[in-house]
C-alpha cells in the first residue's frame, strides 16, 4: 500500500510494507529513488544537506568539528545514523524535516490555543529522544493535523476557539483508524459538573492544570511507552 505524499521540495512517496515497516522514497524521471527503509537506515552527508538545505561542504564541517556525529564506512563514505540526526537538530533548533517524521512511529498532536502551554508540552516531550511532536491551537485545525499525521497520542485542551475540544474528540473519534489513538484531555476548570463531563467522554487520560511535567510524562508512558 501507497500513501502520495508531496513536500515543498520534491515529491515524495510513503511505502508501507506487508511486515508494518516503511519506507520513504523519493520519485525522479528515472523512477523512485530510496531515502531509507526504516528508522534504523542511516543517511548520507548528501541527503542531510538536502534536509537542511544547505551545502554538501557545510555538513562535512558539521562532522568534522564534532557537532553533527557521523561515521565511515569501509568505502570511507560519511554516514549519520537518524536518531544521531535528530539529537543534532534538536541541540541546535533546527526543524525536524517531515520526511523523518513520519519514519517514526510515536507520534503526539498537542491542541490549544496557548501557544506557551504549546511550548512547554512539545518541550518536554522533545526531551525525551522518542516522539515526533505537531501541534494545533483550535479544534478545527486539530482535525486537518490528525489525518495528516496520524497520532499515536493526541493531548486535548477543552477549552478553545472555533471548535471547542468535545467537538474535537468526537470529530477523531469517529475516524475507524482513531482506535488506536489515544487521548488526553487537559483543562483548567476547577468546576466538578465539568470535570465529570470531562471524565465520562471516554479519553484515555485526563490531566487538570496546572500539572508537572513528571504528571504528563507519567501519563504519556503509561499510554504510549
Amino acid at each position: 500500500m501507497s500513501v502520495n505524499l508531496t513536500f515543498a521540495f520534491k515529491p515524495y512517496i510513503l511505502e508501507i510494507g506487508t511486515d508494518g515497516t516503511d519506507r520513504i522514497v523519493r520519485t525522479n524521471r528515472r523512477g523512485k529513488m530510496k531515502i531509507g527503509k526504516d528508522k534504523n537506515e542511516p543517511l548520507t552527508t548528501g541527503e542531510i544537506a538536502k534536509f537542511c538545505h544547505v551545502t554538501h561542504r557545510g555538513v562535512l564541517k558539521w562532522v568534522a568539528s564534532g557537532k553533527l556525529k557521523a561515521y565511515r564506512t569501509p568505502g570511507n563514505h560519511s554516514r549519520v545514523s537518524i536518531e544521531d540526526f535528530l539529537h543534532f537538530l534538536q541541540e541546535y533548533k533546527m526543524p525536524v524535516p517531515e520526511e523523518l517524521q513520519l519514519k517514526t512511529t510515536t507520534r503526539i498532536l498537542i491542541v490549544d490555543d496557548d501557544r506557551g502551554i504549546v511550548h512547554s508540552l512539545k518541550r518536554v516531550l522533545m526531551m525525551e529522544n522518542k516522539y515526533v511532536v505537531q501541534e494545533a491551537h483550535d479544534g478545527f485545525e486539530a482535525g486537518k493535523k490528525y489525518q495528516a499525521f496520524h497520532p499515536a497520542l493526541v493531548i486535548l485542551d477543552i477549552h478553545m476557539p472555533t471548535m471547542d475540544g468535545y467537538q474535537a474528540y468526537a470529530a477523531i473519534r469517529q475516524d475507524t483508524a482513531s482506535k488506536n489513538t489515544k487521548i488526553i484531555i487537559i483543562s483548567g476548570t476547577n468546576e466538578a459538573d465539568e470535570i465529570q463531563k470531562i471524565k465520562g467522554m471516554g479519553a484515555d487520560g485526563f490531566l487538570q492544570k496546572p500539572f508537572s511535567n513528571e504528571a504528563l510524562m507519567e501519563a504519556v508512558r503509561l499510554l504510549i511507552g
